[in-house]
């Protein structure tokens, strides 16, 4: 009888691969960033991890784990069809991405950036340096694991934390929740725009000149959801005019950033390469803490219960 098979289109740490070994210790495990490694295997996986998967047959497979949050790069329509499951690595970045964009925060509000430049040119000029981020007004849009960091953070510099969460529920450090229906009264309320959505119909372009227009022009904006959360040309127009104060982007609508893209020129702006969920600790997270408590649930006939994706949500 053939084995049960595992590709893993990753390079993971030996003790990461032995540690999973242990719970399927009967499987074959193929794992590998290059594709002539699992490529020959991954129409015969029963269960995959990584964040590419490129199939031709998906009579196999039945389970993947992804490496990423978001799961757009996926062929969920063929998933649902074929009834395979999808699980994401949501909460692997709370960490991470709450501290870039604090990073953001006080870089913009204390000028760092600025004083950074300056520092290259050997320029010794106050650049007119006088806002504080203490006891203002954040406006977290999707408190999942991230916002909920970003909202516990927040406390510790008085502010006060509006949300934005499909359920509406009440959230710890939230002192105000609301339902996406109610964006853009929440908007004009916030020095701070924090946007950690994943992209779906519903979120696609959420963020275009109507929603900048309602933002107070001393507020900044904070991207690090996706690119495509936001109308990239209105938001430019917006930080042009002075409608709003200024930007950190992590995501954008086409990536890599052109060399001739307005953003790159912009004093305003914070601009870094998609990297906010970048850590030490991912692989260890997404392993110990996400796939492999899923892989026992699965062993044991269950359905992996942590970040199971809803194909009609898109997340």
């Amino acid at each position: 009888m053939a084995k049960r098979k595992m590709v893993i289109t990753k390079d993971l740490h030996k003790d990461l691969i032995d540690q999973i070994k242990q719970v399927v210790p009967d499987w074959d495990i193929i794992a590998g960033k290059d594709k002539e490694i699992w490529g020959p295997h991954v129409n015969e996986a029963e269960v995959t991890l990584g964040y590419k998967l490129e199939l031709e047959d998906f009579s196999n497979l039945k389970w993947t784990q992804s490496t990423s949050a978001g799961i757009n790069h996926f062929p969920t329509e063929q998933f649902k069809s074929n009834g395979i499951l999808l699980t994401s690595a949501n909460g692997v970045h709370a960490y991470p991405i709450s501290e870039t964009i604090f990073a953001y925060m006080l870089g913009l509000t204390r000028k760092i950036h600025t004083y950074v430049k300056n520092q290259q040119e050997k320029v010794w000029h106050h650049s007119n340096m006088k806002l504080e981020m203490h006891e203002k007004t954040i406006g977290i849009i999707g408190v999942g694991a991230i916002g909920k960091e970003t909202a516990k953070i927040a406390k510790a510099f008085g502010m006060k934390v509006l949300g934005v969460r499909h359920s509406g529920q009440p959230v710890e450090n939230v002192d105000e929740m609301v339902t996406p229906d109610r964006l853009d009264d929440l908007l004009p309320k916030c020095d701070y725009v924090v946007v950690t959505l994943p992209l779906t119909d519903e979120t696609y372009q959420l963020f275009t000149a109507r929603q900048f227009t309602l933002m107070k022009s001393s507020a900044f904006f904070i991207n690090i959801g996706r690119g495509k959360l936001v109308k990239e040309e209105d938001l430019i127009s917006a930080l042009q005019s002075g409608e709003i104060a200024g930007a950190g982007l992590d995501v954008f609508e086409k990536e890599p950033l052109g060399e001739d893209h307005p953003l790159w020129e912009m004093d305003n702006v914070i601009v870094t390469p998609h990297t906010a969920g970048s850590t030490e600790y991912y692989d260890k997270r997404v392993v110990e803490d996400i796939f492999i408590p899923n892989l026992k649930a699965y062993l044991e006939g269950q359905k992996p219960y942590i970040n199971l994706v809803d194909y009609s949500k898109g997340y």
